[in-house]
């Protein structure tokens, strides 16, 4: 069965403007063009509308989806039997925040106790998928699966206290980095904070420390595109800058 791009925008439930985007970036061609002008797609492509909204739903960018459905190793059984894991994994974090909310409400209402660890479990967990379904499998080639298991663990079990210090040591490291770009000296005094408080926030997430796995995560930032894409918002060239600092402080 053949769709026009009206009629495929709106089984998919998208704009027509975003299947001319797709096509475009490259990402989703029609199959030919009608006699009037008018784009056509086919069966194929309908099928790989589907997959990259899939992707999509599961935050991935357009260049990544697009790399991934060009490999010629490509399988759309074993990618959707990776899509139906990935949803599950999200229902499951979605099932896990709702009981967090529900029992919050029992406790206000002083119906039952809740602990402070408690409260954060449905956060950790989904920190937890976040980080292996954006980085997981760089992580897990670069350190292997034993060490990123335990990372996952300790980020589960981290209490209030803990997870509210990472997240003001994740904003303290970036608000410096930026300040230490504008000085633009990677051995800086600045740059070199950055780098100190850098280290306090990967300690929170790794159960011991070395200079050389420092210096390899920093440049996992710079080789990375994702990473660099984070850290570049920051400041454009902050992954790089950070990668320097780094070098002259686990020197």
């Amino acid at each position: 069965m053949e769709y026009t791009i009206n009629k495929l925008a709106k089984l998919a439930g998208i704009s027509t403007r975003t299947l001319r985007y797709y096509d475009e970036y490259e990402l989703l061609t029609p199959v030919r063009s009608s006699s009037n002008g008018y784009r056509i797609y086919g069966q194929q492509e309908v099928d790989k509308l589907q997959h990259i909204l899939f992707y999509r739903e599961l935050g991935m960018s357009l260049e990544d989806i697009r790399k991934i459905l060009s490999d010629k190793d490509f399988d759309g059984e074993n990618a959707l039997q990776s899509h139906l894991s990935a949803l599950l994994a999200k229902r499951i974090q979605l099932d896990l925040l709702i009981e967090n909310v529900q029992k919050t409400i029992s406790t206000l209402k002083g119906d039952s106790i809740m602990s402070n660890k408690e409260k954060f479990k449905g956060f950790t967990e989904k920190l937890v998928a976040d980080n292996e379904k954006q980085y997981g499998t760089e992580i897990r080639e670069k350190y292997g699966d034993s060490a990123t298991d335990s990372s996952n663990a300790k980020i589960k079990g981290m209490t209030q206290e803990q997870y509210a210090e990472v997240e003001a040591i994740s904003a303290k490291l970036n608000d410096t980095l930026k300040s230490a770009m504008e000085q633009g000296n990677p051995a800086s005094e600045l740059a070199q904070k950055a780098c100190e408080l850098h280290k306090q926030w990967l300690c929170y997430f790794w159960d011991s420390y070395s200079k050389e796995a420092h210096v390899g995560v920093a440049q996992m930032y710079v080789d990375d595109t994702r990473f660099t894409a984070y850290y570049d918002k920051i400041a454009p060239g902050c992954a790089v800058f950070l990668r320097d600092s780094l070098l002259i402080y686990c020197a």
